[in-house]
């Protein structure tokens, strides 16, 4: 059961250099007065049987998993969320794309483009306004040739579509195919290919051309470099600043922080199922700018400040 709670924030603000919680990025941008994506006071939990419980005594309890999270994205930024693996990130990728689960217990808002959304109009947005660039390369058939799931089905078909129409459309979303290849360094003959037949870095190429197939706004990449190196890493990522770049907005799920300060704007410190701080990445530059403990331990901990723990929670 989704069950929603009406935002007590509007979404619509002036410029201001802080509000809602987090700075701004350097590229941060406010079309139409407001964020391009808004998600407040998130809650999820899921309602299971007592796990240790005896079968006919096991009662139903509400485990919480994402506590009153907030975060956003503006126009022309990537926003990194980083945290540990197994944390729940990816529950947060989900729901952003309308996927709950029929036992999650959800409250709170999230806003697209200024307009609240529900489960099912989050659901309408799924490749279009919002795409998701998948955790693993598992997401791509192993039965399908690549340019083929990269083509996917357009949402002008109907019932009783004439054939010419459906032919134009065809050769539309087969020039979008080509251009997007040709734009992420893929030789028209790769979508000929299996996914087998690909590397990894190839593999990942092909899942962001699924995700800018049909000029999405925002960018949802859960794990998006698990299994590349580092400059096949570094590569992917160059490909979500220059969407961000465009205009778009990019929520860059990982639990690489050093990866992420490269290339993002801001960054959301994911921790216990909810964001501690969300902060401009400049913030990373010394622990003083850092107001959590957590994150002044992620500062510690990396390779350049001699991996020391710093001040853990």
């Amino acid at each position: 059961m989704v069950r929603e709670e009406q935002s007590i924030h509007s979404p619509v603000h002036t410029g201001e250099a802080v509000h809602h919680g987090h700075s701004h990025g350097a590229s941060s941008q406010h079309a139409g007065g407001h964020h391009l994506l808004q998600v407040e006071h998130l809650s999820i939990g899921f309602r299971m049987y007592e796990p240790d419980a005896a079968f006919f005594s096991a009662q139903q309890r509400s485990y919480q998993v994402i506590s009153d999270l907030s975060i956003s994205v503006h126009a022309g930024e990537i926003v990194a969320v980083v945290g540990a693996s197994g944390s729940g990130k990816t529950l947060l990728a989900d729901s952003i794309m309308g996927l709950f689960e029929p036992n999650a217990e959800v409250t709170g808002s999230i806003w697209f483009d200024g307009v609240e959304q529900t489960p099912e109009s989050l659901a309408s947005l799924r490749g279009s306004g919002i795409s998701l660039v998948p955790q693993s390369v598992d997401h791509l058939n192993p039965l399908l040739r690549v340019g083929k799931q990269v083509e996917g089905v357009g949402r002008t078909r109907g019932r009783r579509a004439e054939s010419d129409v459906r032919e134009a459309a065809s050769e539309a979303r087969s020039a979008r195919v080509q251009e997007l290849f040709e734009r992420y360094g893929l030789s028209p003959e790769v979508a000929k290919l299996y996914p087998h037949e690909l590397s990894g870095g190839m593999a990942r190429r092909v899942l962001l051309c699924c995700a800018l197939m049909d000029n999405p706004r925002l960018i949802v990449a859960d794990e998006p470099t698990p299994g590349l190196d580092l400059d096949l890493a570094v590569r992917a990522l160059d490909d979500f600043r220059a969407f961000a770049n465009e205009g778009g907005g990019v929520m860059l799920i990982t639990h690489d922080i050093e990866l992420a300060l490269r290339v993002a704007d801001r960054v959301a410190v994911f921790k216990d199922g909810t964001i501690i701080e969300e902060t401009s990445v400049e913030a990373f530059n010394s622990p003083d700018t850092l107001k959590h403990p957590f994150a002044k331990a992620l500062w510690h901990a990396l390779p350049e400040h001699g991996f020391r723990s710093g001040a853990a929670c």
